[in-house]
């Protein structure tokens, strides 16, 4: 089992720098209802999704060739409170020992309590807009697979698309990202290194960032990086120093294949399994980028917006990588973390093949 940030911070003497807890209850009173529908399609929406959770990732390792002698699991089909819960306690997992604790139980736990309202916040939004998440660090090896039944119907039924076609759609995206972490076994402690040293090295650059800010700020007016985040994501690469760029660049250039790829797989399983795919696919995107004013807003500032930016320019390496070399070649990126595709390299995959492939 996962040590939580908690437990890091009583181990330590201190006081975690998140109330998780608070997080979890303040997000959970500020979700929002999921879709109107009848007791009978939410049960069958719910029972389906049990049901084909397997199937779909027995189409994944067809696609992608990996996962041969791995157990075929299902996953767990959840509610909007249930994913902000799971989400919470993953965040802590992932990011304990590396958020420093707070000094005092008093000045610790004010802090600690305006950090857990704030992420309750954040949970709070996300979680009417998550379809589907694998969880690399909880439930055990095989991580923990979730699929928020109201957010998945509810898009379905703003899509105006099949719903079984779009459910299974779903789970091969999410059957992906399970058996990138399960079938490369190095990939979740290499992930969660990165995380932790990322985060870890936060704090000793915030005063010489806070000097740099003008100087900054001028140089992010001209960013020509196609892989490069905007918004609060762009300004926090801005303010790093080139050392801490770097592991920056090795975790965005991680998430960048992962979601790339999973969604590279979720079309390439073809029409004999999704017959709507190319609509799907259409819609779905427009979707993505759609959204009122706040909505749009909220997006950006919370880094979703980034992260769209993510699934193209993952998906065109994929894609590009497999035309040129095939599957087999492109799974050389799992091979072992000096593999992994550079930043740079994610716009402009051939980069990618004289380096690993040609040497």
């Amino acid at each position: 089992m996962n040590a939580t940030g908690a437990d890091v911070a009583r181990a330590a003497g201190g006081v975690a720098p998140v109330d998780w807890e608070l997080a979890i209850s303040t997000a959970r009173r500020l979700v929002r209802p999921g879709p109107a529908v009848s007791r009978e399609v939410a049960e069958h929406s719910v029972a389906r999704l049990r049901e084909i959770t397997a199937e779909a990732e027995s189409h994944v390792r067809e696609v992608t060739g990996l996962g041969a002698g791995l157990p075929l699991l299902g996953g767990d089909v959840v509610d909007r409170e249930h994913w902000v819960e799971a989400a919470a306690h993953s965040i802590s997992a992932l990011t304990a020992g590396a958020l420093p604790t707070r000094p005092g139980k008093v000045v610790g736990g004010v802090l600690a309590s305006t950090a857990g309202v704030q992420v309750g916040m954040v949970l709070a939004y996300l979680s009417s807009r998550v379809l589907g998440q694998y969880d690399p660090f909880g439930g055990g090896p095989a991580g923990k697979l979730l699929l928020v039944a109201p957010n998945i119907v509810g898009a379905q039924q703003a899509l105006d698309v099949p719903a079984e076609d779009f459910r299974m759609w779903v789970c091969l995206h999410e059957c992906t990202h399970r058996l990138q972490f399960t079938a490369v076994p190095w990939l979740r402690d290499y992930f969660q290194g990165q995380v932790g040293t990322f985060i870890s090295g936060l704090d000793d650059r915030a005063n010489s960032a806070v000097a740099r800010l003008p100087e900054l700020l001028r140089a992010a007016r001209s960013k020509p990086d196609p892989t490069a985040s905007s918004g609060p994501m762009g300004l926090m690469e801005l303010l790093q120093a080139p050392e801490q760029r770097a592991v920056f660049d090795r975790l965005i250039s991680i998430s960048t294949l992962l979601e790339g790829h999973a969604d590279h797989v979720m079309d390439a399983v073809g029409p004999l399994v999704v017959p709507t795919v190319s609509t799907i696919r259409e819609r779905f995107t427009v979707r993505r980028r759609g959204g009122g004013v706040l909505d749009r807003v909220l997006r950006s500032l919370l880094g979703v917006d980034a992260k769209m930016k993510q699934y193209a320019v993952g998906a065109k390496f994929t894609a590009h990588v497999v035309g040129e070399v095939g599957m087999d070649g492109f799974n050389t990126v799992w091979d072992s973390p000096e593999t992994l595709p550079l930043r740079a390299e994610l716009s402009d995959p051939q980069a990618w093949i004289r380096r690993v492939l040609d040497r």
